[in-house]
């Protein structure tokens, strides 16, 4: 099947057919209906190489993330491919797992497909490979890492919303002893939940060192991480956890010891991921919308490619904290 017999069911040009494909605005929208329907009824499919090579887009975005397995990046994915979707585009997804060396790779193979954009929704990063990008002129959206420029914009997290909410809900149910359990302190995102967690215990006059243990944003770091807590001689009385999946791994920690949740230990998550509404008890925890954080994302990256070298912009997702069963005054 070729484009010339498009044309020829269509009663167009070969050009115009090409147009159409391309959505290109010089096609009328009743032209643009008749090879669109010649195309359904030849079942053609269109050589995406040489759309690229006419239009100057391939129609592929990049979304890069960190943990696949990871409940909250499945969310963010589906609700950012939506999008693509809605508008005739197709999205290469990279996972990175944390690891410096996966993202260099996932970035070479967006490089490689000639994406037209990329949404790095991830915390770790590479200055050379933003450099890459930058050098490319490849439209990028960052997640708390980026500057702001011509091609790029930046989606800053109120990560310390979140924490200060769920601090204050901890004082006002008595609670003086607080732990707290953060991701990998080299991702930025985990550095500044924990810098909001130092801020709001030094505006109500407490530090503990001893009650901060590091996790890895994984179940079995918030289960190691909240054994040390449980060992202390003094175990906090309520325990904030930088995500969800540390806060569902010191759940069963503090199972596993024989204490229970909350009657012992109040226990606050962050992300309200979907399990978090079905663990035993329900987690109390601070809620990030991924539905917005992905409609945001892409909405800033289609804007960015459309700008012609424009200033990006600096975009914000607030939190908030959801109160559930796992938290209760002392």
């Amino acid at each position: 099947m070729s484009i010339r017999e498009v044309a020829k069911r269509a009663g167009v040009s070969t050009a115009t057919v090409s147009r159409t494909i391309n959505d290109s605005a010089d096609v009328s929208p009743r032209t643009a209906a008749k090879v669109r329907k010649a195309i359904q009824e030849l079942d053609f499919y269109p050589n995406t190489h040489a759309r690229t090579l006419v239009s100057g887009r391939s129609r592929m975005l990049g979304l890069i993330i960190s943990d696949i397995t990871n409940p909250f990046f499945p969310d963010l994915v589906k609700s950012f491919e939506d999008q693509a979707v809605q508008r005739g585009m197709e999205v290469i997804i990279g996972n990175t797992d944390y690891d410096a060396k996966r993202m260099a790779g996932c970035i070479r193979r967006m490089v490689e497909r000639k994406v037209d954009g990329v949404a790095i929704m991830t915390s770790e990063t590479d200055p050379e490979l933003m450099a890459e990008l930058t050098r490319r002129n490849i439209p990028t959206v960052f997640l708390d890492t980026g500057r702001t420029g011509a091609k790029s914009a930046n989606i800053v997290i109120d990560y310390a919303q979140g924490i200060q909410e769920a601090m204050e809900h901890l004082f006002l149910l008595n609670h003086r002893r607080i732990g707290f359990i953060t991701g990998p302190l080299n991702l930025q995102s985990a550095r500044t939940r924990h810098v909001a967690f130092l801020a709001g215990l030094g505006t109500r006059g407490k530090s503990d060192p001893e009650l901060i243990q590091i996790g890895n944003h994984r179940m079995e770091g918030g289960a190691a991480a909240m054994k040390k807590l449980l060992q202390l001689v003094v175990p906090p009385t309520a325990v904030i956890a930088s995500n969800d999946l540390s806060a569902i791994g010191a759940l069963g920690a503090i199972h596993d010891a024989g204490l229970k949740v909350p009657g012992d230990i109040s226990l606050i998550g962050f992300d309200d991921i979907s399990f978090a509404r079905l663990t035993q008890p329900a987690l109390t925890t601070v809620q990030l919308s991924r539905t917005q954080l992905a409609i945001t994302a892409f909405a800033a990256l289609e804007k960015l490619i459309g700008a012609n070298g424009s200033e990006g912009l600096d975009y914000t997702i607030a939190t908030q904290l959801v109160t559930r069963g796992s938290t209760r005054s002392i």
